[in-house]
């Protein structure tokens, strides 16, 4: 059953409780207004009732002093009970109410207040007014009309009231099919751009999202996840594309080196000896590659495992391996003590990154200036600086400056900095300094610890 269907049968189920609960307290309300008018109308009878005379015959018989009445129409009926529960009725009259118990017992005194009753006599469906006479030497008086015009009345009311109800089940269902077109035609689009991606793989489709109900939020929704996808495949695309060109070069040669080497078995040792070292060193290049683009292609999203991270002691570390590895410069760091939420790992490899590069562009013996300071790590190195052409772009994946091409990189350091950066909720900066050099600022108060 689809999802319109169940909408549909849903507002006709919810009109028809609604019709059937309106058209019960309105059949309720008509009969007990007809039934008190009836009751009322026994009341009136009963109160300009003249004195009661009790009659007899030459066979003993009693008889109800007053005019007989009949059954049916609108007449009211009436007799007297005895103690004993015989029913004494007006003159030539053929029939008489039903004595019930409690009729009975308003006789014998058992009862005080008046009551009412329905009766059946001879096919006809009464109202009885049952009236204990305190001073009629044990007697009760019944009053007594009949209820057809009533019924028929509450009949034709229910045959009405039916015949609205399922006039208005069916304008519901009718109603409530258009509405669910109406309703749905956004779900029905959001359905069919959702297939047409399944199917053609083409995240730029978008649907029209207009207005600021619930389905045009979810429209906007969908249309932010399929650009954030988008994005995401472009991307990846652009990741694959630049490392199976960044990674050809150096497979080429690493291949043209070992071929040589296993070709030719005469060639003398110095140049087969200079020929492993270019090996090691390109192999060497390629596991650093390999281990950037994987750092990359983990994403920028901050790990569910982040922690408490003392900012100033992980650039302390990063420090002292910059040292291990490049011992020609040297680092004057001014570290303050820094607490941020991250990935002590993550971070570490960014700022190892910056320190890496620093050192790279340092001139010999040059020192390099590292700060720490509230969430933000600054670096700043005394080399030739970065052209002010070049600075737009050096956080981006493989990129390199011209004079950057011939020294050893592959042009992702800096782009793993902004991507563990933006996954902390930071960003990372670089500009020229004054008196020359680059400073790259790494700011993550964005992930600064409440603690």
């Amino acid at each position: 059953m689809s999802f319109r269907t169940r909408l549909t049968l849903a507002a006709a189920a919810a009109v028809a409780v609604a019709v059937v609960i309106a058209s019960a307290v309105t059949y309720a309300l008509v009969r007990n207004e007809l039934r008190s008018q009836v009751d009322e109308t026994l009341q009136s009878r009963a109160a300009t009732l003249p004195r009661l005379r009790l009659l007899g015959d030459s066979d003993g018989e009693q008889f109800l002093g007053i005019p007989p009445e009949r059954f049916g129409g609108v007449a009211v009926f009436t007799q007297l009970v005895r103690a004993d529960g015989q029913a004494i009725t007006p003159p030539e009259t053929s029939a008489e109410l039903p004595v019930s118990e409690r009729a009975r017992k308003a006789a014998q005194g058992e009862i005080d207040e008046p009551f009412y009753e329905d009766a059946q006599v001879q096919g006809t469906h009464v109202r009885v007014l049952t009236l204990p006479l305190h001073n009629g030497g044990g007697y009760a008086l019944q009053v007594a009309r009949s209820l057809e015009e009533v019924d028929s009345v509450l009949g034709r009311i229910s045959r009405y009231l039916v015949a609205v109800a399922l006039v208005g089940v069916g304008l519901a269902a009718a109603l409530g099919l258009l509405v669910a077109r109406a309703v749905l035609a956004p779900v029905q689009r959001l359905t069919r751009t959702a297939e047409e991606v399944s199917e053609t793989r083409d995240l730029s489709r978008r649907i029209d999202a207009g207005g600021t109900d619930e389905l045009s939020r979810l429209a906007t929704t969908f249309n932010t996840m399929l650009g954030a996808l988008e994005d995401a495949a472009q991307s990846q695309r652009r990741l694959v594309s630049d490392a199976s060109h960044e990674l050809r070069t150096p497979l080429t040669s690493l291949r043209t080196n070992i071929e040589v080497l296993a070709r030719d078995e005469t060639l003398p040792a110095g140049e087969r000896k200079k020929l492993l070292g270019d090996v090691t060193e390109q192999l060497t290049e390629m596991t650093a590659l390999i281990g950037e683009l994987v750092e990359l292609a983990r994403g920028d999203q901050l790990p569910a495992d982040s922690e408490d991270v003392r900012l100033d002691l992980v650039t302390a570390d990063a420090i002292e391996r910059t040292l291990r590895n490049r011992p020609g410069v040297s680092f004057e760091p001014k570290l303050e003590e820094s607490m941020i939420r991250g990935v002590p790992a993550t971070i570490e490899r960014a700022i190892s990154n910056l320190l890496d590069n620093a050192a790279k562009w340092s001139p010999p013996a040059g020192v390099i200036e590292v700060t720490v300071r509230g969430g933000e790590v600054v670096v700043r190195d005394h080399g030739p600086g970065i052209d002010d052409t070049d600075l737009p772009f050096v956080f981006d994946r493989f990129y390199r400056a011209p004079g950057a091409r011939g020294r050893p990189g592959s042009g992702l350091g800096l782009a793993i900095v902004r991507q563990v950066a933006e996954a902390h909720g930071g960003t990372v900066i670089a500009e020229r300094a004054e008196g020359g050099g680059t400073r790259v600022r790494l700011v993550l108060t964005a992930a600064q610890s409440d603690s």
